[in-house]
C-alpha cells in the first residue's frame, strides 16, 4: 500500500512538474507508473506464455477477422485462454488489431500477417497485483514481439495509464459488468 501511495504521489508530480516544464530529479519521481523494468521482464513471460499457447507466433491459431474500432484497429480478432506465466494461471486476452483504415476482413482474412499492427493483452495477474483495477496487466506488443511505446516513449506494458484520463484502463473500467472486458456477442 505504501509503495503504491508514493508511486501515486511520483506520478502526480511527475505529472506537475512535466505539466510546468521542470525536469524531476527526486527518487521516486523517477519512477514510471508502467513500463518499467519489472514490467517490461514480466511482459516478456506473458509473450512466451502466449506462443506456446499458439496465440501469437508463427504458429498461432487462426480466428475469423472482425470489424473494430480505434484505439485497437480498424480489422480485429480477439482470442482468449488461460495461460502460466511464472507460475500462476490466468484469464488472457489477446486481441489483434489489424489495419490500415480502409482495410476490408476478407482482405486481412486472406493475409493476416500483411496487415498486423499490434497486438493488445490483458492478463489475469495474481489477487494484489492491482487490485483497484481488477488485478489487470495490460500490454501492447508489435508483431514482432517487442513492446509498443506511448508518445512518451514508454513502454506499454504493467499497469497501462492507471490513474489517467484515458488509455488501457481508464477505457475498460466502463465494461459492463465492472470486470474490464468488452464483449460482443454476433450470431
Amino acid at each position: 500500500m505504501r509503495i503504491a501511495k508514493i508511486l501515486a504521489a511520483a506520478t502526480v508530480f511527475a505529472g506537475l512538474t512535466a505539466a510546468a516544464g521542470i525536469v524531476a530529479t527526486t527518487a521516486n519521481s523517477q519512477m514510471a507508473p508502467f513500463g518499467g523494468d519489472e514490467d517490461i521482464a514480466y511482459s516478456q513471460a506473458v509473450w512466451a506464455a502466449m506462443t506456446d499457447a499458439k496465440l501469437v507466433g508463427a504458429k498461432a491459431i487462426g480466428s475469423r477477422p472482425y470489424e473494430g474500432t480505434e484505439p485497437h484497429g480498424f480489422i480485429l480478432e480477439t482470442l482468449y485462454d488461460e495461460v502460466t506465466v511464472n507460475g500462476h494461471t490466468g484469464l488472457i486476452i489477446v486481441k489483434r488489431n489489424y489495419g490500415p483504415k480502409g482495410a476490408t476482413v476478407d482482405e486481412v482474412a486472406s493475409d493476416p500477417a500483411k496487415h498486423l499492427g499490434a497486438f493488445t493483452v490483458m492478463f489475469k495477474r495474481e489477487a494484489g497485483y492491482d487490485a483497484d483495477n481488477k488485478d489487470w496487466f495490460w500490454a501492447k506488443y508489435l508483431p514482432d514481439g517487442s513492446l509498443d511505446k506511448n508518445p512518451k516513449g514508454m513502454q506499454l506494458a504493467g499497469r497501462v495509464a492507471k490513474g489517467a484520463d484515458a488509455g488501457c484502463i481508464a477505457c475498460h473500467t466502463g465494461a459492463d459488468g465492472g470486470d474490464y472486458m468488452f464483449l460482443k456477442n454476433e450470431m
